[in-house]
């Protein structure tokens, strides 16, 4: 067996704060050594959780007891045309870092560059250009696969699932990480992405590039009020090229002034934006300034540019705001968060919805912003501790109001230990129960992953 870190603590906690126990951490080095682990695990029915890099934030890589495997030394990479090979314990950051070397990318860019490979898969994750290219499980051709019983197997997409299985329904969304992905004539990789660590442990994964277009224009669009904003989000979804369109609100600007004094006292609302052009002479630009006109922007406050640097400064502006959110909650005590995606068409009544109960409940102490061309934009409550309960009442609410509209209550995040009461609101008994037929035909000891998607 593989010697376990000398330090267990950090293996019994995640980005949420949700904490767990465990008896011991092994960290393998080989897919021989987590096959070894699987295998006496499985015959002393000793549960198994799996660990990322911690940057989760629903607890599904904290342990309830048992023993953790984390695969934190699955860190090979091997970069080829169109696709990445790479160990499950590589850092997103080193991915994007290597196929940058060769002119490529990896398409979605979830928000947490320090997640793993693992992790995203495990969740299938979001992120900024998932407008453009999708979840993290669209980008995955093969993978790599131990189970519970000591096998190991490599499927490739299309490698079709070999068992009966019962099909549930999708919601009709552009992401869902909500519990397994059953639909009819399933692969094999389509199932593993966004698992949580409860069907097979997931060594290696090969994913697709995409080369570097020859020029990208990037900006941060600024509005005299969020209507406006949300007219251009209808307006320019179907602009040709474009791979990111992102949103913050009226709230989200005012954390964010002390730190950008330049921003515009006049700007309310904000869109991000990133297009994919022929070159900097491409006629495609000009266009922007009719686009800004017709929609009420404030051109002249708006920010624009194409190089690396731009776009990284823009990324820096978006990303400086979930930190704040999370600073703000350690300082009152308490944070709450959603991770919620509607149908396109329901954006617009979700995010009216999402703002009058907040203007009611908690007025000035939320904001919403994220993947607004997903229709997956994220509340952020921040009550006084003593009103926790009613931020509790207001996240199920919002929750039943999703559904309702043919929505997912995990679209990026996945359902972990923290959201399986949210589960039941978005799938029927019999439905949750065709995904635990498939959990126990692939761990009929329930020993992966205990406590994750389903109450355990």
């Amino acid at each position: 067996m593989p010697a376990a870190p000398t330090d267990i603590s950090p293996f019994l906690e995640d980005a949420s704060g949700y904490r767990g126990s465990a008896e011991r951490v092994f960290a393998p080095a080989d897919v021989a050594e987590v096959r070894a682990i699987a295998s006496e695990a499985s015959g002393r029915r000793i549960p198994l959780t799996i660990a990322g890099a911690g940057t989760g934030l629903t607890g599904a890589r904290v342990p309830r007891g048992g023993w953790v495997v984390s695969l934190e030394r699955f860190r090979q990479i091997e970069i080829l045309p169109g696709r990445a090979r790479c160990g499950a314990g590589v850092l997103l950051a080193e991915l994007q870092a290597a196929a940058a070397k060769t002119r490529q990318f990896p398409g979605p860019n979830p928000t947490e560059s320090a997640a793993s490979v693992g992790g995203a898969i495990s969740t299938n994750a979001g992120g900024a250009r998932s407008f453009r290219y999708g979840p993290m499980g669209r980008q995955v051709l093969a993978l790599e696969v131990t189970f519970m019983d000591g096998r190991t197997r490599r499927y490739e997409r299309g490698d079709k699932v070999d068992f009966p299985y019962r099909t549930v329904p999708a919601p009709r969304t552009t992401k869902n990480a909500a519990g397994y992905t059953l639909h009819p004539d399933l692969d094999w990789v389509e199932l593993f992405s966004g698992s949580e660590g409860t069907l097979g442990i997931v060594t290696e994964a090969e994913l697709q590039l995409y080369p570097e277009p020859p020029a990208i224009l990037s900006g941060v669009v600024f509005f005299p009020s969020e209507e406006l904003a949300l007219d251009a989000v209808d307006f320019w979804r179907p602009v040709p090229g474009l791979r990111l369109l992102e949103s913050m609100d009226a709230r989200a600007l005012d954390f964010l002034r002390p730190k950008y004094t330049g921003m515009s006292a006049r700007a309310r609302a904000a869109l991000m934006i990133e297009q994919d052009l022929a070159s900097e002479d491409d006629p495609e630009i000009d266009r922007w300034t009719e686009r800004l006109a017709v929609q009420s922007a404030l051109e002249e406050d708006s920010w624009f540019g194409f190089t690396a640097a731009d776009r990284e400064r823009f990324r820096e502006f978006r990303h400086a705001l979930p930190a704040i959110t999370v600073d703000l909650g350690r300082r009152s005590g308490v944070k709450f968060s959603t991770d919620f995606a509607v149908p396109l068409e329901k954006n617009r009544e979700m995010y009216t919805y999402y703002r009058q109960r907040c203007e009611e409940t908690f007025p000035g102490r939320y904001t919403i912003f994220g993947h607004i061309g997903d229709a997956n934009v994220h509340v952020n409550l921040l009550p006084r501790p003593e009103d926790a309960d009613l931020a509790e009442r207001l996240m199920e609410d919002f929750a039943r109001k999703v559904v309702a509209l043919g929505g997912t209550v995990a679209a990026e995040h996945g359902i972990g230990k923290q959201k399986t009461n949210l589960l039941k609101l978005m799938y029927s008994a019999d439905e949750i129960e065709a995904m635990k037929e498939v959990k126990r035909h692939l761990d009929p000891q329930w020993l992966l992953g205990q406590g994750n998607i389903f109450e355990f």
